[in-house]
């Protein structure tokens, strides 16, 4: 049984976690996840220490037009006041690289030929 299918039919915290085979606690979770309007199911993304210096790893992307490397970056990121490290400095880069050539892509293809018209 699902842990809001249970706690529905029982009204009580204790009596779904014992239906449903889970924590107490995880049942009070659920429960007032769902209540303030969020899906229980998913779970909230976590604050990453690179999260304030995402705005200028993208700026430098733009500038470099996607060619910098993420050791650089973290070397200027250093000088800056970062205290993470290089491999979360990489899945920044990779990421902003990522959203910047795909908004980057070209929408006409002349090696793919257009189709001929029957008329």
């Amino acid at each position: 049984m699902e842990i809001l299918e249970a706690y529905d039919l029982t009204g009580t915290v204790w009596s779904a976690a014992a239906l449903a085979g889970h924590d107490p606690k995880t049942v009070k979770r659920y429960v007032e996840a769902r209540a303030s309007g969020r899906n229980p199911y998913e779970r909230e993304p976590r604050p990453k220490m690179i999260d304030a210096f995402l705005e200028k790893v993208e700026e430098w992307v733009e500038q470099s037009k996607a060619t910098i490397r993420a050791d650089v970056v973290h070397e200027k990121l250093v000088k800056m006041g970062f205290r993470g490290s290089p491999r979360s400095t990489r899945r920044a880069v990779n990421a902003a690289k990522t959203a910047w050539k795909a908004g980057k892509r070209r929408t006409y293809r002349p090696w793919i030929p257009e189709p001929v018209s029957a008329y």
